[in-house]
């Protein structure tokens, strides 16, 4: 019985632990050192930004961003939509999720991209502001 417990607690270990993301609004939101207006603001991260969710609390959220800094935004600029950010210095967006497949377009380092699909192997399929739709590689990006 013991066994057949660490077993369990093992496979829903990642799961447990896996992060919940969210990006930024449609408004660019300053990012403070304590949750409260009258804190020091840290830098405003731009519309569609990425988020990892580190603690909520009553109207502000700790967050961690693809530098690994953290910082509070106040819950109301926060968005449920979905966006990873261009962390190679040059991301292929392809048609399809293999590495032969035409170039849709390239995305550079900082570029954020909004997730249409998950799960698509190694694969995330992601749209870019202006609309082209493709297929980018995971560890290209930061915000899964």
């Amino acid at each position: 019985m013991r066994c057949l417990c660490f077993l369990f607690l093992l496979i829903a270990a990642p799961a447990a632990m896996a992060g919940e993301f969210r990006s930024i609004g449609d408004n660019a939101a300053p990012m403070y050192d304590a949750p409260s207006v009258k804190a020091n603001a840290l830098f405003v991260a731009s519309r569609f930004y990425p988020v990892e969710v580190i603690v909520q609390l009553d109207a502000w959220t700790k967050v961690r961003d693809v530098a690994g800094d953290l910082a509070w935004v106040e819950k109301k600029n926060l968005s449920d939509t979905r966006t990873v950010v261009v962390t190679a210095a040059l991301a292929d967006v392809r048609q399809k999720a293999e590495d032969g497949a035409p170039l849709v377009f390239q995305a550079q380092r900082g570029v954020a991209l909004e997730i249409v699909e998950l799960g698509v192997g190694p694969w995330v399929k992601v749209r870019h502001r202006d609309g082209q739709t493709g297929f980018v590689r995971a560890n290209q990006v930061w915000g899964l």
